[in-house]
């Protein structure tokens, strides 16, 4: 079993960012995003069950899913969301768990693996599975104006898609690391190459999680 960190954040936290940052310094990173976009691109392994579930008003030209038209859907339909995530789910935990393995066996030369997982603290699922928990933090203004600026969101909105996350105390509790991103590049830098270097130590050591 490969030694693997679990980063989350709220929305606008900068988890990518920190997961480019780690992955610069040789961490292997595997997002769960990244596995659900390929799970509903064209061809994508989710789309027939998908396209079964709720017909073709949710599909693109090139038979991807619309996320527009499925985001409309789950809003007017809260079952709609969970039989959405009942079929993506499942997927994309075998598909990262592949992943994550294979950081340790592949021969890639990276000391740990990185799981992004935006919902890590919602699903036990996922804590359960990491060795380590490093939720990227910041003041809550920061994330309303970090979202507004990069879409095309008001504040409301915001707020709104925050609200259905955990709140920052809630992620903040489960935290084994925390890494401060409200101080510009230089400074969020410097606390990956610390926390870089501490995860490879931990990996050589066998270390488990919360020690």
């Amino acid at each position: 079993m490969s030694f693997v960190v679990g980063l989350t954040g709220g929305i606008g936290s900068g988890k990518s960012t920190v997961a480019d940052l780690f992955a610069e310094r040789g961490a292997a990173i595997v997002d769960t995003d990244v596995i659900a976009h390929e799970l509903t691109g064209p061809q994508g392994a989710a789309m027939p069950e998908i396209a079964a579930a709720f017909g073709p008003a949710i599909l693109r030209a090139d038979g991807g899913l619309d996320r527009s038209a499925m985001r409309q859907r789950v809003f007017s339909d809260p079952s709609a969301k969970k039989q959405l995530e009942a079929i993506l789910h499942p997927m994309i935990r075998r598909e990262s768990e592949v992943r994550c393995q294979a950081a340790s066996l592949g021969g890639s030369g990276a000391g740990y693996a990185m799981l992004v997982v935006p919902l890590l603290v919602e699903s036990k699922a996922y804590q359960d599975r990491v060795n380590r928990v490093l939720v990227v933090d910041c003041d809550e203004a920061v994330q309303v104006a970090r979202v507004m600026a990069r879409s095309a969101l008001s504040a409301d909105e915001v707020r709104a898609i925050m609200a259905t996350q955990a709140t920052r105390a809630e992620r903040l509790s489960v935290a084994n690391d925390v890494v401060l991103n409200s101080d510009g590049l230089e400074e969020l830098t410097r606390q990956v190459d610390l926390l870089h270097r501490r995860y490879l130590e931990l990996s050589l050591q066998g270390q488990t999680r919360g020690t």
